[in-house]
This record gives C-alpha cells, structure tokens and sequence, in this order.
C-alpha cells in the first residue's frame, strides 16, 4: 500500500486521536494536514507501523498547539488527498464526532495540563505505552506514567457512560472466557483483524496469531488464566492476574467500535492503580 493510501485510511483514527485532544475539529484538522505534511518531507520506508508513526507526528503537533493555542498556520505544501476545506465543515457531523468523544469529556481535559492531556489520551483512550509517550512529551517513562496518573485523578470526577463501560465489561469477560477455554475463534470473534498486542517489549500483530499464540500459553498456564479477572487498570477495562491477592500481571484493553484493538500486556505492577469494574 502507498503512504497516500495508508494515510487516506488512517485519517479517521487520526481525526480520533486529534479532536480527543485538541476539542476543536477544525485544530484537530489542522493537526492532521500537518501529519500530512511531515508524511511528505520524511523517508518512511523503514517505518515499519506507519499507523503509529502518524499517531506519534500528531500527538506531538497536538502537543505544541496546546502548548500555543495560537491560529497561525503554515503555508501548506501540498493538500492533504481530500481535505474538507473548513468553511464546509458539517456541523451535524462535528455535533455527532462531539458526542462520540464526550462533551463532559472534553470539559474536563480541557482543564489539564497539555502533557497531562497528551498523556492520558494516548495512554487511556489510545492505548499506547509510556514509554512511547514519553518520546513525545519529552520525559522519562515513568513522569509520563505519572503525568497520566494525575490527568486520570480529575478525570474521574467527569460523568461516566455506564452502558458503554457494561459492553467493554461483557467483552473482557468474553475474552477471559476464550482464554480459559483455549477457544481460538472466539477470541478472534471479539478482536479488530489488526489487532496490536505489546508485552515484554514485543509486538505481535493480528487476531489470529495473538488468539493462537494465548491459547497455546493459557495450555501451559491454566492457573494462571484461572486468576485472571476483569478489572479496570489505570481507569481504562483490563484484566489482572492477582493469585492470593498478590497482583502479578496486567492487561489494558483499547477499543474501537465493538472490537478491541490494543492490548497491552506487563508485569510491571508498581505504579499501576486497579479499581472494580
């Protein structure tokens, strides 16, 4: 696939990702022309997740525009393919994009600091890992933990959506249920085709291979997957492995629609918070 494809088909997720954390669509589209633009200048080839380098560019655009706030524009380059000029933004449809993201939401992160904010959507919403934020934000791993950390303390004070929080309950239990069973096509069935699984530093890349490759370990650690229950994990849906009490393992699940299409995997338990879900 060319870069012109790719990007034509990451412009929704990066839409996402941009108004998550900006609140604004025309900024969030600004964001993304200019991913645009950088997409242009770079030699990609070696990128070998080109979806999560774009993240990557417009978190960090996102960022100095937080940081800014400010309306000038560069002089463009070259036209992203099939940008929607701002005057012909349909308001039913920013109206429709505002209620899928949370107008209560954006309230709220409006009120953070622009690190805090970058790192609680990428983290909690995106379900990228610390140590890739921390690239963005220009801290350590473990200040950007914290930067999410604190965003996620004044979260919680925002409403919750109970019934979209029950549907990702019903799907983490489905997956642990898979898991015990070692039933492969029914943990494909609750997964994005492209589904991306970071553990111990690895990452593997489609349901098939990440149904298949579960099964056969949960073959070797049934006791373990026997511990594992649905918990929320630094406030977004998981799972933990915690025999006798004794916390040990962790899941963070991202979803997309119905499917979920991150899960994070670690051991590393210090500084992760765990609440009923």
């Amino acid at each position: 696939m060319d870069v012109t494809s790719h990007f034509e088909q990451s412009r929704p997720h990066l839409q996402q990702v941009a108004y998550r954390m900006l609140g604004s669509r025309s900024e969030a589209d600004d964001a993304v022309q200019e991913a645009w633009l950088r997409l242009q200048r770079s030699d990609t080839s070696e990128v070998a997740n080109l979806t999560g380098w774009l993240t990557t560019v417009v978190a960090r655009v996102c960022l100095d525009m937080l940081r800014s706030r400010t309306s000038r524009r560069e002089e463009p380059i070259g036209e992203a393919p099939g940008r929607t000029p701002e005057a012909a933004i349909d308001t039913r449809e920013e109206a429709q994009l505002a209620e899928t993201v949370g107008l209560a939401m954006l309230v709220v992160l409006d009120a953070l600091d622009p690190a805090e904010r970058i790192a609680f959507v990428l983290h909690d919403v995106f379900g990228l890992p610390f140590d890739e934020i921390a690239g963005v934000v220009g801290k350590s791993s473990e200040a950007t933990r914290q930067l999410a950390s604190r965003a996620r303390r004044r979260v919680r004070g925002a409403p919750v959506d109970e019934a979209l929080l029950a549907s990702q309950r019903s799907k983490v239990e489905r997956v642990i249920a898979a898991l015990r069973a070692r039933d492969v096509e029914g943990m494909i069935a609750l997964l994005d085709p492209d589904v991306e699984v970071r553990a111990g530093g690895r990452t593997l890349r489609g349901a098939r291979k990440w149904a298949e490759s579960a099964a056969a370990y949960s073959a070797a650690a049934g006791e373990t997957h026997a511990a594992l229950v649905p918990a929320l994990v630094d406030g977004v849906p998981g799972a933990i492995v915690a025999p006798q009490g004794h916390l040990e393992r962790v899941l963070r699940f991202s979803f997309d629609g119905e499917r979920i299409v991150g899960v994070e995997i670690t051991n590393d338990v210090a500084a992760i918070e765990i609440a009923a879900f």
